[in-house]
C-alpha cells in the first residue's frame, strides 16, 4: 500500500499542500441541531459529540500564525457551542484582520447571535445553509469504503489523489489534532482512530508525504472520492454506507446505525456510472471523464444569510430524521448533479476589490486587466482561459481565491 501511496504515476497530480488552502477549519464542536443525510461531518454517528475548550481554541489559532489563508469556524454546527460568543471574542483578539476570519452556520441561535457573528466576521465570510428548501441540497455519500467497493487498488489510489474534498475543501483541526482533510477529521472521530498531528508551529507546512497515515485508516474507509453519478438529497432520512464501514460504526455505538437511519445500497449499481469510462483526471479533484459529476455543487446558490427556503428547522429535522410530509415527493430528484444546476463565474468590480487583499499585487494587476467584465459558463472555463492567457503560473490558492469571488452573488455589482 506504501508503494502505491508514494509513487506518482502518469497522469495522476500530486495533492493539494495544506499551506494551499484558502482557509484552515478549526472545528470547535461536531454537535449539529440538524441531522442531515451524508453528512460530511458523520453528524449522527457520534455517540458522544465534542466540544473544544477555549484552551485548544487558543491553541488551534496561535498553531496557524503566519498561515496566508483564513481560519475558518465551524461544526457541526457552531453555535450549539455552550461558550460560542467567548470563542468569537478570541477569533477577534488572536486574528485581527477581520478578513481572515470565516464562519460556516446553519442559523441556529441566529437571532440570539447575529450581533456578535456581525462584528466578527465580514457578511461575504459568513456560510449560511439552514436547509429550508427541501429541493436544495445535495451530499455525496461519504461512508461508502473505498477500500471495499474498488478491487483495483491501483485505481483506488488514483481516485483518493485526485479527491474534490481535499482539493477543494479544507484541513481542519479538531480536539484530536489537525488533519489534512476536513472528512479525513470526521472519519477519524467516527471511527476511533488514531487522531491527527500535535498542534506544532506550522503543521500547516505538512505535505503529501505527511499525509500517509491518516489516508491509510480515513481515506480508505470514505467514498468521496468515487464517482457516483447520481447524488442523494440531504432531506432524506437515510445514509449510504458499506457493509465493512456499518459493521464498525455499530461497534462504535452510531446512534444513526442504531435507529436503522443507515443502509447498505447496491453496490454494482452505484459503480455503473465510475465503471462507464476510463478516467481521465480534470481540475480540482474533478474528471474529464466524468464531467456531469460535480458533488462539491451541493446546492444552487451560496446564502450570506437567511432567506433560502421555507422550512423551520424542526420541519427540515423531521424531513431528515422521519423523510415524511408533503415535501418528501421533491427530496429523492433523479440524474447528475449538474443537471440540476450551474454556476457562472463573473469578473465585476466587486469581485475585483475582494481579490485586491487577497492576492499578490502582479496578480492582481493582471486579473485587473485581463478579466474585468468577464463571465464564465464554468470554472473549468475559467481555468482553461487562464492557464492560457496569464503570463504566469497561478498556485491553487489563487485559483481557488478567484473562483470563490467570481462565482458568489454577494459580489454582482
Amino acid at each position: 500500500m506504501g508503494g502505491l501511496l508514494g509513487k506518482k504515476r502518469k497522469g495522476t497530480k500530486m495533492l493539494k499542500e495544506i499551506k494551499d488552502n484558502v482557509v484552515i477549519q478549526i472545528e470547535i464542536t461536531n454537535a449539529c441541531n440538524l441531522s442531515c443525510t451524508n453528512c460530511s461531518r458523520l453528524v449522527g454517528h457520534h455517540k458522544k459529540p465534542f466540544f473544544m475548550t477555549l484552551d485548544e481554541v487558543r491553541q488551534a489559532i496561535i498553531s496557524l500564525n503566519g498561515f496566508e489563508g483564513r481560519i475558518g469556524l465551524m461544526g457541526g454546527e457552531p453555535t450549539m457551542h455552550p461558550q460560542f460568543e467567548k470563542i468569537c471574542k478570541i477569533y477577534q483578539e488572536l486574528i485581527p484582520n477581520k478578513r481572515k476570519r470565516e464562519l460556516w452556520t446553519d442559523g441556529f441561535k441566529w437571532s440570539e447571535y447575529s450581533k456578535i457573528i456581525k462584528e466578527t466576521f465580514d457578511e461575504d465570510l459568513v456560510h449560511y445553509n439552514d436547509h429550508s428548501n427541501p429541493e436544495e441540497g445535495w451530499h455525496q455519500p461519504i461512508l461508502i469504503s473505498i477500500d471495499e467497493v474498488i478491487e483495483d487498488k491501483e485505481k483506488m489510489w488514483r481516485l483518493i489523489n485526485n479527491c474534490w474534498v481535499q482539493r477543494r475543501w479544507s484541513a481542519s483541526v479538531t480536539p484530536k489534532g489537525a488533519f489534512f482533510c476536513e472528512v479525513a477529521a470526521a472519519i477519524d472521530h467516527a471511527f476511533n482512530g488514531p487522531g491527527g498531528w500535535s498542534l506544532d508551529s506550522e503543521w500547516y507546512n505538512k505535505t503529501e508525504e505527511d499525509y500517509r497515515a491518516q489516508q491509510e485508516f480515513c481515506c480508505t474507509k470514505c467514498s468521496a472520492a468515487i464517482p457516483l453519478g447520481e447524488i442523494p438529497n440531504n432531506h432524506l432520512s437515510s445514509d449510504a454506507v458499506s457493509q465493512g464501514n456499518q459493521f464498525l460504526l455499530n461497534e462504535f455505538g452510531s446512534p444513526k446505525v442504531k435507529s436503522n437511519r443507515t443502509h447498505v445500497p447496491d453496490i454494482d449499481s452505484m459503480l455503473g456510472y465510475l465503471n462507464s469510462k476510463e478516467l481521465e483526471e480534470g481540475e480540482r479533484g474533478y474528471w474529464k471523464s466524468h464531467s456531469d459529476w460535480r458533488p462539491s455543487e451541493f446546492r444552487t446558490k451560496v446564502w450570506h444569510g437567511p432567506g433560502e427556503g421555507h422550512l423551520t428547522p424542526k420541519e427540515v429535522m423531521m424531513l431528515q430524521r422521519k423523510n415524511h410530509g408533503k415535501n418528501t415527493a421533491n427530496l429523492a430528484k433523479k440524474g447528475h448533479i449538474a443537471e440540476i444546476r450551474s454556476r457562472t463565474l463573473y469578473f465585476t468590480s466587486s469581485v475585483l476589490a475582494a481579490l485586491k487583499d487577497e492576492v499578490k499585487q502582479d496578480l492582481f494587476d493582471l486579473v485587473a486587466s485581463e478579466l474585468v467584465g468577464h463571465e464564465f459558463d464554468e470554472e473549468n472555463s475559467l481555468i482553461e482561459y487562464l492557464n492560457t492567457s496569464l503570463e504566469r503560473n497561478l498556485s491553487p490558492r489563487e485559483i481557488d481565491l478567484m473562483i470563490k469571488f467570481a462565482s458568489d452573488p454577494a459580489f454582482r455589482d
